[in-house]
């Protein structure tokens, strides 16, 4: 026992002491304890004891601030309701003058386009001068027009190298409808059976096939088979007449 206290005092006498009487001969710095030792200088302020540490590695990383967008709550830089429509006066006033002038140069890059604006315009139209005249024939336009389209968008489609969409050839023949709306137009007025009345009928019909034939061939660059386009481009019309006359 007496051995065991002779350790100790020699123990404590070596320079240890466990008071931290002697903490600044080894180094010891009793500030570190004190919050503000990591503030020396003053760069960044303290971490509140609420919030929660910032993991590690990106505390001194900085943050991307997220872009904001410009909102505007004006309508000037709104499109037009009509061009968001898809409905453009400018082209349908250019097909109506191709198909007016059979001897005119189409413009395939007008002629391709999917316009059913003045199609559906010029089937109401013929449907409505028939009914003026007395015939009710409004399913027999629209279901014509729709087994026509189906017909000559798959002969197209053999017959070019080109192909072509079923929306863009019942846009042509909606629009080379319109010489057949004048025909209706003046059979509100007199009748067409007769010898006249026949003879205006073989008039429109060769109007209408020769016209959509020509923007058939322009678009779909078939030169030298316009012919063989305007045969069944003039079934289709023929029909049309044979509606309006009879």
């Amino acid at each position: 026992m007496g051995d065991f206290q002779n350790f100790q005092q020699d123990f404590y006498q070596s320079g240890y002491y466990t008071d931290g009487q002697q903490e600044e001969i080894y180094g010891f710095d009793s500030a570190y304890f004190n919050p503000e030792y990591h503030n020396v200088d003053g760069n960044f302020p303290l971490p509140d004891e609420n919030t929660t540490p910032a993991p590690y590695g990106q505390m001194f990383q900085p943050t991307a601030q997220p872009e904001q967008t410009e909102y505007t709550d004006s309508f000037d830089d709104e499109p037009p309701l009509l061009e968001e429509l898809g409905i453009n006066f400018d082209h349908i006033w250019q097909k109506t003058l191709t198909v007016l002038n059979p001897l005119k140069p189409a413009d395939g890059s007008i002629m391709n386009e999917t316009d059913l604006t003045g199609p559906i315009l010029f089937c109401v139209a013929l449907g409505s001068t028939l009914l003026m005249a007395g015939k009710a024939h409004f399913g027999y336009v629209y279901g014509i027009s729709a087994l026509g389209c189906v017909g000559i968008y798959m002969l197209l489609n053999l017959m070019s190298s080109c192909s072509i969409s079923c929306g863009s050839v019942a846009s042509v023949l909606g629009y080379c409808l319109l010489p057949m709306v004048v025909l209706s137009t003046f059979a509100v007025v007199c009748s067409l059976q007769g010898l006249l009345g026949t003879l205006l009928a073989l008039f429109v019909i060769g109007w209408c096939s020769l016209s959509a034939s020509k923007i058939f061939t322009s678009t779909l660059d078939m030169a030298g088979q316009q012919l063989l386009v305007a045969y069944p481009c003039a079934l289709l019309y023929g029909v049309f007449a044979l509606l309006t006359v009879f």
